[in-house]
């Protein structure tokens, strides 16, 4: 049976802080090969909350290079995965994260961007990790930035997406210290 708990926002942004800037060896770094963007921010949400959808194909987890569902780095299937987009949410059992589009002005620490191009393409996702009045200041991988104001950023649209918790068989949580030390003792 699955319960739902809070997502936990300061750790998403704390891990977010932590690896803007450099690579958790836990996982691959497909920055020059596709981009890192959507596979950062995934490690951050799961700091967050601690749980993977191990659903094949439709779930949202990260094993291996390997191993890994496409909500995990993809833009487009994060989105679909988050947001309960129809086919996800009939195939991936419900667990993990999911989120809800926003206003930019309901948007909070730990919530989610993705940018659009003018032709619609979806091509970038960033995590919320501090505000400076009402500039919203996000971190990235790809293009590396810790705390880069989103108003600096060239888009024709983006999305906003609010964690708004996270479906999960019961678990004690214990993958975050691993995470954010990158495995190290």
């Amino acid at each position: 049976m699955l319960i739902t708990k809070p997502y936990n926002r300061e750790r998403a942004v704390e891990y977010a802080r932590t690896w803007a800037m450099s690579r958790n060896p836990l996982f691959i770094d497909f920055t020059g090969i596709g981009g890192n963007c959507t596979n950062f921010v995934s490690q951050s949400i799961l700091a967050g909350s601690c749980t993977m959808n191990y659903t094949l194909n439709f779930g949202w987890y990260y094993i291996s290079p390997e191993e890994r569902a496409p909500a995990w780095s993809s833009v487009e299937y994060f989105y679909d995965f988050m947001t309960g987009s129809a086919e996800f949410t009939e195939q991936n059992g419900g667990a993990g994260p999911y989120a809800t589009v926003v206003a930019r002005e309901a948007a909070e620490l730990g919530d989610v961007v993705q940018y659009a191009n003018a032709d619609g393409d979806w091509y970038h996702t960033v995590i919320i990790t501090g505000m400076d009045g009402e500039e919203i200041l996000v971190s990235a991988q790809s293009d590396d930035a810790l705390d880069r104001p989103i108003s600096s950023y060239n888009f024709a649209e983006a999305r906003f997406l609010h964690i708004e918790g996270v479906h999960v068989e019961l678990n004690d949580d214990a993958c975050y210290d691993i995470l954010l030390r990158g495995g190290n003792a």
